[in-house]
């Protein structure tokens, strides 16, 4: 059976599934969207006071 072989960024630059939930979590604590929520994710992982700050950022703008 043959696998499928992800790309360098390519994989970097999706959320992974369980990551949905967290994506959900910060939109609904931060008003933000889910785009937004997904960068956001992907720039600092799990690391939520970068995230509350960086999204409260997006919300002044």
């Amino acid at each position: 059976m043959a696998t499928k072989k992800k790309k360098g960024n390519e994989e970097a630059s999706r959320v992974v599934k369980g990551q949905e939930l967290e994506v959900e979590h910060l939109t609904e604590i931060t008003d933000v969207s889910p785009k937004q929520a997904r960068a956001l994710l992907r720039k600092h992982g799990a690391d939520w006071t970068k995230l509350k700050d960086e999204a409260e950022d997006l919300k002044e703008d």
